[in-house]
Formats: C-alpha cells, sequence, structure tokens
C-alpha cells in the first residue's frame, strides 16, 4: 500500500501554461501532465548531481534540452527534496561583505 506524498493532490505542486509561447518547451507525449512549475529549473545549479537527462557542450555549457524532469507532475517532491543542496551551493556563493 503506498502512502501518499504531502504535495500530491494540492494545487502548488503542479502548473501547466498551456498558453505559453514555448509550450511544451521539451518534447512530450503526455501534455496534460507537463508541469510548468519550474520553468527554469532550480537544479540547475547542481550541476552533474541534478538526476536529469543533461550533457555538457564542448563549451562546458550544461545542455538540459533533452531533460524532462522538473516538468513531470509526478517529480514535484524530487525537486524540493534537493533544495538543502542547493543552499548549501548558495551558501558558498554567498558574499561575505565584512572580508571584501
Amino acid at each position: 500500500m503506498s502512502k501518499e506524498k504531502y504535495w500530491e493532490g494540492k494545487q502548488y505542486a503542479f502548473f501547466s501554461h498551456k498558453d505559453c509561447e514555448y509550450f511544451p518547451c521539451h518534447k512530450t507525449n503526455d501534455t496534460e501532465n507537463f508541469n510548468c512549475l519550474f520553468c527554469y529549473c532550480p537544479l540547475y545549479a547542481l550541476g552533474d548531481q541534478c538526476g536529469g537527462n543533461f550533457h555538457y557542450t564542448k563549451e562546458g555549457i550544461k545542455d538540459c534540452s533533452k531533460c524532462g524532469l522538473p516538468h513531470k507532475r509526478d517529480n514535484f517532491g524530487y525537486i524540493t527534496g534537493k533544495y538543502n543542496e542547493i543552499m548549501e551551493i548558495a551558501k558558498k556563493n554567498r558574499r561575505n561583505p565584512d572580508k571584501e
């Protein structure tokens, strides 16, 4: 018996912007479950630890054009579960005005 996740069925966990001129921004066979909530993926900053389908270009830029991870209805929990890792990166990158 599967336990319902805290976010399942909640309006804040899913948004589909079908009127967007870019919808869908990634190839999909399931536009009814295409989540636009994370239009710009918050996991990008995690580099190769994001868990998505990406590759690095020869210029060293992360290319996520074939990744649908943030756009799947069921991945809200996965993405928000990575926020602690994102906060750690932000802490490392935070400027310390006292040391400048």
